[in-house]
């Protein structure tokens, strides 16, 4: 039996599922998740291997169809290369959604790369008997190689999903070892969970002002020490992160440092500060520091 090996870009709009999606298919969480879109800013590799293939799927930002600093530009060009660099694209859509921002992503398909439509989120349906004239409307409008329904919250479809991708690789022998689960440090991961409890427990805006350094990230043994710092724009966000005598910070802290535990396997002291440097979203030196330039 051959052995197949492919990159797998997941891309679409922002807020369709594309990490949820991707952390159900390798059963890790490797990439962070929010209510709010456009939580991932980097393309984060997650590799799932079996006895009969090994599945590099590349989650992406939610590209961005109006962007306002050149982080928001950095993150298209991320969506861009990742598209035309992969050997298969999974286009991730709503159930019965389809509007001008999923189409400007469908555009970015050159056709030389197989794209399968990803119908994300059946289990919202009321009423599933709408789900299959959608499907039809959307076979008109690409040459896809597949369309499939699953809804990647609840883990619906998704290993009868591996089953129609799998024969859409190529054949190549294994690119990472067995036990490998992604391309990202464990100092990026820090930071990155840091990130995502800003979006889950911040307001609307505060959290797309914000960026997470990990600025020391030391392991002994039993103990990984962890320091990072949180960009803000202005001194009024970081009153509200640090919040009254402290808590919202300890709280964002305290729910970062747990799933630095879980995925780490290992205690962790974490340590956080929150800094001002205004127009860090537009600072090549600050936006390469974090892997945006």
């Amino acid at each position: 039996m051959c052995f197949r090996t492919g990159y797998v870009a997941i891309v679409g709009r922002p807020n369709v599922g594309k990490s949820t999606l991707l952390n159900n298919l390798i059963q890790q969480k490797i990439s962070i998740t929010s209510r709010k879109a456009q939580t991932t800013r980097h393309s984060i590799n997650g590799i799932l291997t079996d006895q009969q293939s090994q599945f590099v799927f590349v989650d992406t930002p939610g590209f961005q169809t109006s962007y306002k600093n050149r982080m928001n530009a950095a993150m298209n060009r991320v969506v861009s290369q990742c598209i035309n660099d992969v050997d298969l694209v999974l286009f991730v859509i709503e159930a019965l959604r389809f509007d001008e921002r999923d189409q400007q992503v469908l555009t970015l398909m050159s056709g030389s790369v197989p794209v399968v439509l990803v119908v994300n989120k059946i289990d919202r349906l009321q009423d599933k008997n709408k789900l299959l004239p959608f499907l039809d409307a959307m076979t008109k409008k690409f040459n896809f190689s597949a369309l499939f329904p699953v809804s990647a919250a609840k883990k619906e479809q998704l290993s009868e999903l591996i089953e129609i991708i799998r024969p859409l690789l190529p054949e190549n022998p294994p690119l990472y070892d067995v036990d490998e689960i992604t391309d990202k440090s464990e100092r990026f991961m820090a930071a990155e969970f840091v990130r995502e409890k800003l979006f889950r427990l911040m307001g609307d805006e505060v959290p797309y002002l914000t960026s997470v350094i990990a600025e020391k990230f030391v392991e002994t043994e039993k103990l990984i020490e962890v320091h990072a710092t949180i960009l803000v724009d202005k001194s009024n966000q970081k009153a509200i992160i640090i919040g009254k005598g402290g808590e919202k910070l300890k709280l964002i802290g305290t729910q970062a440092r747990k799933d630095m535990e879980k995925a780490f396997g290992k205690k962790i002291f974490l340590q956080i500060w929150v800094k001002v440097r205004s127009g860090w979203a537009d600072n090549v030196n600050v936006l390469r520091q974090l892997g945006h330039e």
